[in-house]
C-alpha cells in the first residue's frame, strides 16, 4: 500500500478528496506543478479503489509524438504501418478493468484528443489498422501541470474532452505550501536511499532539516528526493548534515535569511560600497573618491565585509 505524507492541511484536503473519489468510477483530473507527486496520488486512488487488484497503466503523452502515442494507446495490427511486423495490444487493452493514467495530457494532439473522447463516450475502440471493435472498462485519470481551462480558451485543448476528464479535480499543492510534510518526506527518502545505496544512515541532523524546511524547492518533492539521494551518497557520517547538502540550497537559504532580518548599518554600508564599485567598474581609487574616504579605508572596509560574510556562511553551515 502506497503511503501519502499529508501532515499539512493542504495535502490532507487532497487526500480526503482522493479517498472520496476512489470508490467510484469517475474520471479524475490531478493537477499541480512538476514534481509535486501527481503520479503518487493517482496510484493512491487506484490502490484505494475496487480496481486495486487490476492493472495500473500509465502513458506519458509528453514524450511520444502523435503517431506513436496512438499506437501505444490503441495498439495496432500487423501491417498497420511500416515496421508493424506483428500485432500489439495497446495501453487501453492492458488497463481493462483497471486504471489508465494519461500523464501530461495537455501535450496530446487535437486529433488524438478526438479519438480519446470517442473512447470515453463509447467505451470501445479499434486498434490501428484493425476492424474489430474492442470494448474496454478502465478508470481514466489525467495528470497535468498545465492550466487546461486556459488551454481550452486558447483552443489548444478540446473543451468537450476537458469536461469529460474533469469530473473530479484534485489539485496537489507545491512543496513550499506544505512545509509541514517535508520532515516526514525527507526522512522517508533517507531510509529508502540508504537501503538502495547500502549506506548506514539513519536521519538528518536538526540543522540540515531546518535548512531544508526554509528552502522553497522549485522542483518540489522530486527535487527533495534528488537532494536527499545525493546527500546519502556523499555523507561521511552516520547522519546527513548541512555540509552534505548542495551549495545551491545553502546559498539560497543564506540569502533568504538575510532578507528576513533587517540589515545592520554595516550591511547597508557594505551594499552601498558594492554599488559604487559597480559604477566605477571596480576602480577602487575612484570609488574611494566618490565615497569620501581614503583608498586604505576602503580596503579595510572591504576586508571586514569579506570576513563578516564568511562568518555568516559558517553560521548557516553550523545552524
Amino acid at each position: 500500500m502506497i503511503e501519502i505524507v499529508a501532515r499539512s492541511e493542504a495535502m490532507r484536503e487532497a487526500v480526503r478528496l482522493a479517498e472520496r473519489v476512489a470508490g467510484t468510477n469517475a474520471n479524475v483530473l490531478v493537477t499541480g506543478e512538476s514534481g509535486v507527486g501527481k503520479d503518487a496520488l493517482a496510484f493512491y486512488i487506484h490502490s484505494q479503489s475496487t480496481r486495486a487488484a487490476q492493472s495500473f497503466v500509465k502513458i506519458d503523452c509528453a514524450t511520444l509524438p502523435s503517431g506513436l502515442l496512438e499506437a501505444e494507446l490503441f495498439g495496432y495490427e500487423r501491417g498497420a504501418f511500416t515496421g508493424a511486423s506483428e500485432e500489439k495490444p495497446g495501453r487501453l487493452e492492458a488497463s481493462h478493468r483497471g486504471t489508465l493514467v494519461l500523464d501530461e495530457i495537455a501535450y496530446m494532439s487535437v486529433d488524438s484528443q478526438a479519438k480519446l473522447l470517442r473512447v470515453i463516450e463509447t467505451r470501445e475502440f479499434e486498434r490501428l489498422g484493425g476492424r474489430r471493435t474492442i470494448k474496454v472498462d478502465a478508470r481514466l485519470m489525467a495528470l497535468t501541470n498545465v492550466d487546461l481551462a486556459e488551454a481550452v480558451k486558447r483552443q489548444h485543448f478540446r473543451e468537450d474532452l476537458y469536461y469529460r476528464l474533469n469530473v473530479v479535480h484534485i489539485p496537489v499543492p507545491p512543496l513550499r505550501e506544505r512545509r509541514e510534510d517535508l520532515p516526514a518526506l525527507a526522512q522517508g527518502f533517507v531510509k529508502s536511499y540508504a537501503a538502495k545505496h547500502g549506506r548506514q544512515l539513519s536521519a538528518l541532523s536538526p540543522a540540515a532539516l531546518s535548512l531544508l524546511t526554509e528552502y522553497d524547492f522549485p522542483g518540489n518533492v522530486r527535487e527533495l528526493a534528488n537532494t536527499i539521494e545525493r546527500a546519502v551518497i556523499v555523507a561521511t557520517g552516520k547522519r546527513i548534515d548541512v555540509g552534505d547538502l548542495p551549495e545551491s540550497i545553502r546559498a539560497a537559504v543564506s540569502v533568504r535569511r538575510r532578507r528576513v532580518q533587517p540589515l545592520s548599518l554595516a550591511e547597508i554600508e557594505g551594499e552601498y560600497i558594492e554599488e559604487v564599485l559597480g559604477l566605477t567598474k571596480g576602480n577602487k581609487t575612484e570609488a574611494a573618491r566618490i565615497l569620501g574616504i581614503s583608498r586604505k579605508n576602503l580596503y579595510e572596509k572591504l576586508a571586514r565585509r569579506s570576513k563578516d560574510e564568511g562568518g555568516r556562511m559558517n553560521d548557516v553551515g553550523e545552524g
